[in-house]
C-alpha cells in the first residue's frame, strides 16, 4: 500500500487470461466486411466534407465564412482521427484475421495521413509492453524536452532541489509556474508540436546512442535489421502522399492544401496526442518501477475517458474503452463497448473511469503532473 492524498493505493493484481474468459467469444471476432465498411464510411465522411467545405469560398458574407471554416476542421480532424484509429487497428491486427489485409489497409491510409505505417506500428507495440514503467514505458508523448516519450521526468532532471532539501515538496516552485495563461501557451506548443517533433526526431529508448533516432531512418537502434524495408515502404508511402499533395498544390494553390488538408492534419494529430496523454497521465495515475512493475499490473494503470457522445462514436470509441484496448488489443472496435462491460465487472474496484470533460482533465493533468521521485517502487506525478 502507498500513500497519495491520504488516500491508499492499490497495486491492482488481474489476471489477462481470466479477463479474456470473461469476454464473450465473439467479441474476439474480426470481421473484415465490417471493418471495411467502418473504413469506407469515414472515407466518405472525408469526401463528403471536403465537397462541402469546397463551397466555402462562394459565400459572399465573409463572417460566416469566418465560421464554416473552423466548423469543417473540427468535423473533419475528428472524422480523421476515428480513420486514424482504423489504421491503429491495422497495426494491431485488429482489422482483420489476415495480417495482409492489415497491413495493406493501414500502409495506405496511413500514408494518406503522413505517418509511416510500419514505423508507428512497431514503436507502438513497445508502449503496450512496457505499460506504466516509470522508466520504459514507450508511447509518444511527455513533457517539454521528453515529447518523444511517457517515461516520466525525474526530479533530478527538473532542476529543482533533492525532496529532502525542497519546501515546496509538491506545488509551484516559482510565480509564473503555474499561471494558468503561461501554462495553456505551454500546452497549446505540447498539443500541436508533440506528433510531428516525435515523428522526425525522437522515439522510445535512448536517444543518445545516435545522433538521429527516427521513425524515417531505418538504421537507426529502434528498429530491427529484419524491419529495415517496411520502414523504408513507410518512408516511400509517406513520401508519395508529399508527391501528391505539392501536385494539388501546383493546380489548387498552397492556401487550398493549408485549409483543406493541413489544418485538419495538425489538429487531427492534437487529438492524437490529447488521447495518448489522458488514457495514462492523470495525478493519480502512479508508474511503477522494476521492483513492482508488471504486465498485467501495467494494464491496470489507464482509465477511461469519454469524449462525448458524438466524438466517442466518432473516434471509434478508443477514448472509453482504452482500458479493454491495453488487455486485449485484437479486439476490434465495434465489439469494445460490449467487451468493456464484461471487464468492469471482472476487474471491480481496479476498472478506471472518468467522465470529466476533456478540457479539464488536460488542463489538471498538464498543471499537475510535472515530475516523479527519483526513487520508490510506486511513483505519482508531482508538481
Amino acid at each position: 500500500m502507498n500513500k497519495k492524498s491520504g488516500e491508499e493505493w492499490e497495486i491492482a493484481e488481474i489476471s489477462i487470461r481470466e479477463i479474456r474468459s470473461i469476454i464473450p467469444a465473439h467479441c474476439f471476432e474480426r470481421n473484415t466486411f465490417r471493418s471495411f465498411a467502418y473504413l469506407f464510411k469515414d472515407l466518405f465522411y472525408v469526401g463528403a466534407l471536403v465537397y462541402c467545405a469546397s463551397s466555402i469560398g462562394n459565400i459572399s458574407f465573409a463572417p460566416l465564412r469566418l465560421v464554416l471554416w473552423p466548423v469543417y476542421w473540427f468535423l473533419q480532424s475528428a472524422v480523421c482521427t476515428g480513420l486514424w484509429m482504423i489504421c491503429h487497428e491495422c497495426g494491431h491486427q485488429a482489422f482483420s484475421s489476415s495480417k495482409v489485409l492489415c497491413d495493406g489497409v493501414g500502409m495506405v491510409v496511413h500514408s494518406f495521413m503522413l505517418v509511416p505505417y510500419y514505423s508507428w506500428a512497431i514503436t507502438h507495440g513497445k508502449h503496450h509492453n512496457t505499460i506504466g514503467h516509470v522508466t520504459r514505458d514507450k508511447a509518444n508523448i511527455c513533457h517539454k524536452d521528453q515529447y518523444h516519450n511517457h517515461i516520466p521526468k525525474l526530479r533530478s532532471s527538473t532542476g529543482l532541489p533533492p525532496l529532502a532539501e525542497d519546501p515546496e515538496i509538491d506545488g509551484p516552485h516559482s510565480i509564473l509556474e503555474h499561471a494558468p495563461f503561461v501554462e495553456l501557451l505551454r500546452l497549446s506548443f505540447f498539443l500541436f508540436v508533440a506528433w510531428p517533433y516525435y515523428m522526425l526526431f525522437h522515439t522510445p529508448g535512448d536517444t543518445t546512442r545516435e545522433r538521429w533516432v527516427s521513425h524515417f531512418n531505418p538504421n537507426c537502434f529502434i528498429f530491427d535489421k529484419s524491419q529495415y524495408w517496411q520502414v523504408v515502404q513507410s518512408i516511400i508511402g509517406v513520401l508519395i502522399m508529399l508527391g501528391v499533395l505539392i501536385g494539388l498544390g501546383s493546380i489548387y494553390g498552397l492556401i487550398n492544401i493549408i485549409k483543406f488538408y493541413i489544418i485538419p492534419h495538425i489538429l487531427t494529430h492534437a487529438w492524437m496526442i490529447t488521447i495518448t496523454y489522458i488514457q495514462h497521465t492523470a495525478p493519480e495515475l502512479p508508474h511503477y518501477d522494476s521492483e513492482v512493475w508488471s504486465y498485467q499490473r501495467g494494464v491496470a494503470l489507464t482509465v477511461d475517458r469519454s469524449y462525448g457522445a458524438f466524438l466517442d462514436h466518432v473516434f471509434h470509441h478508443i477514448g472509453d474503452t482504452h482500458f479493454l484496448h491495453h488487455v486485449v488489443h485484437t479486439i476490434p472496435h465495434y465489439h469494445t463497448v460490449e467487451a468493456t462491460e464484461h471487464l468492469k465487472k471482472a476487474l471491480g474496484k481496479h476498472y478506471r473511469r472518468d467522465d470529466t470533460p476533456i478540457y479539464k482533465v488536460l488542463f489538471n493533468s498538464w498543471t499537475k503532473c510535472k515530475f516523479v521521485e527519483n526513487e520508490g517502487a510506486v511513483r505519482f506525478y508531482k508538481n
